[in-house]
């Protein structure tokens, strides 16, 4: 995974990187523009399938953190997707980033820990800053770079992808330390897909190579999952006699609109620490009144504030909007509230 051409998956033709040659600077013909001081991230939007235009350019799919690094001539930044400084949590990153040789530019891409195999881990990156809410400076973790949106005093987002990532190419110039270009892969995106699930990967993110950076969820940009993983707001726990913790299984819920909606609960996934830990925080958010419409038939439920955030591991959603197969995977920061799943209204 820190070869150019993915290690994990240089066997399967299809998944080849493809060498690009250098853009002549020449071509860079823009006026000086404001560094902006954050840009709301472009977002994928979830599809059941690949896209069929042939167009679309393939990345894989991380399991980490979003943010951006934003490189000036007073030092370099990492920001989570909602603004967060967490500059002291990825050192590495941050020292790399004032290494690539630029007065000025903002870097979007998303930081992860790689196991064994080559493969980013979300549980793995949570572990190595401490858990949620640990402030623990991360020695090994990797920033995959996908996304330039401003360098050297040109804002670069109304430019089309392919020349923004000829320009972040460039810019990495083969790096394999702790900043990493996220590489295109080739092939059809169907045989990309199934080759991405086959290796035990979380998807792929498939991209209109013609479009500019417009943040939210525009669907210039698409994810293909193989593993359904989602973030779900925690709203309370089901007590039990014989279960670890006493915690029987967390009651989970997604955003519909300004209200949030029951979605079912999970009850796999996390060991006695993970149960003992949750139980604690759960116990000092306790509410006496449901924050969900809730007509379910579970018995001696514990109501909790909206607070924590976990993902989670699903299989299908249920013909009246639950979970199936539910399983916990951990818990976000409550900095990542913007990624808590949505229900279409």
């Amino acid at each position: 995974m820190s070869k150019r051409s993915q290690p994990l998956l240089a066997d399967d033709k299809p998944l080849r990187g493809r060498t690009r040659k250098r853009r002549d600077p020449a071509q860079l013909n823009l006026l000086l523009d404001p560094m902006p001081d954050r840009v709301e991230p472009a977002l994928a939007l979830l599809k059941p399938k690949p896209p069929s235009d042939p167009r679309y350019i393939a990345e894989l799919k991380f399991d980490g953190y979003r943010g951006s690094i934003h490189i000036e001539p007073s030092g370099a930044r990492f920001l989570t997707r909602g603004g967060h400084d967490w500059t002291a949590r990825f050192p590495a990153v941050a020292e790399a980033a004032r290494k690539l040789g630029v007065a000025s530019a903002i870097l979007d891409g998303e930081a992860v820990v790689l196991d064994e195999q080559g493969r980013s881990e979300f549980g793995a990156l949570q572990r190595s800053l401490g858990g949620r809410g640990g402030k623990l400076a991360s020695r090994n973790s990797v920033f995959y770079a996908f996304d330039l949106l401003y360098l050297d005093g040109h804002d670069l987002r109304t430019m089309e992808l392919s020349s923004r990532r000829h320009l972040l190419e460039e810019l990495i110039d083969g790096r394999e330390g702790a900043i990493r270009f996220s590489e295109q892969i080739e092939g059809d995106a169907v045989s990309i897909f199934d080759a991405a699930c086959e290796h035990g990967l979380e998807g792929v993110i498939f991209k209109d190579p013609d479009s500019p950076y417009r943040s939210g969820r525009t669907g210039d940009w698409i994810k293909v999952k193989c593993i359904q993983s989602e973030s779900f707001f925690v709203v309370g726990y089901e007590k039990s006699a014989v279960a670890r913790a006493g915690v029987g299984s967390l009651l989970l819920a997604a955003r519909r609109g300004d209200d949030l909606q029951y979605v079912g609960s999970v009850g796999t996934g996390f060991k006695y620490k993970d149960a003992l830990e949750l139980r604690e925080m759960l116990d000092k958010l306790v509410m006496r009144k449901a924050p969900i419409d809730y007509d379910g038939r579970r018995k001696n439920v514990v109501w909790a504030q909206p607070t924590l955030i976990a993902e989670i591991e699903y299989r299908a959603w249920t013909d009246d909007g639950k979970l199936r197969h539910a399983s916990y995977k951990g818990l976000r920061e409550v900095q990542d509230n913007a990624a808590v799943y949505e229900i279409e209204e």
